[in-house]
């Protein structure tokens, strides 16, 4: 893509958190900052960068436990995800101790995305793609003429995010994947929220949970 892009893994989870700037105004974007914000925030600095947003593709506390301290540290606002997912952003702070893992808090976006919103990324446009399942306010971020997707944990290189939570739903996730990701083109770049990305076309062909 025109972007550049970093990841930074964080949590015991080892969460991609995406760092996506366009290299000549180096004002960055940061998807999906789960913890560890002060490697994030040395990340920011080895690149010298300056954030302008958080992006959140869902509410999973590897995914937006630190948003609101990035937020609190930047100065800037956390948009995303559908409004859907305010019951996994509420309860943060209670899933973390659960699992044992300190400074993740809850978030409150400043701005809730649905399907057929657009974001800003680098100076290029991002539609929102509402794709639940996985969590039930999950989106997807994608640029057609860079043929590129930020696409969170609903799909991965030779798999699929997880649907066995309370409140997932394995047919809605896989609907999502084949109406609204494999529509895209077979070319188009995605990143993703574990692990390596891939193409929409190789997930196509070969993803044994969902083919084209």
């Amino acid at each position: 893509m025109a972007l550049k892009a970093a990841i930074i893994h964080v949590t015991p989870f080892e969460q991609n958190c995406t760092l996506l700037w366009d290299d000549e105004a180096k004002r960055a974007t940061v998807v999906d900052p789960g913890g560890d914000v002060p490697e994030i925030l040395a990340a920011l600095e080895r690149y010298g960068l300056t954030v302008e947003q958080i992006l959140l593709t869902h509410g999973h506390l590897d995914h937006a436990g630190g948003a609101e301290e990035l937020k609190a540290r930047t100065g800037v606002r956390i948009i995303g995800p559908h409004l859907a997912d305010r019951m996994l952003l509420d309860n943060i702070g209670k899933q973390a101790q659960a699992y044992g893992i300190e400074d993740l808090a809850d978030a409150a976006p400043d701005q809730w995305l649905e399907e057929g919103d657009s974001v800003t990324i680098g100076g290029l446009p991002f539609d929102v793609l509402h794709c639940p399942g996985h969590s039930p306010g999950h989106v997807v971020f994608v640029n057609q003429a860079e043929r590129a997707a930020i696409v969170g944990d609903v799909l991965f290189r030779g798999s699929i995010g997880r649907t066995d939570f309370p409140y997932g739903d394995h047919e809605q996730l896989l609907t999502a994947i084949r109406t609204k990701l494999y529509a895209l083109p077979d070319d188009t770049k995605f990143l993703c929220g574990h692990g390596p990305g891939g193409t929409i076309g190789e997930e196509k062909r070969s993803n044994p949970f969902v083919r084209g």
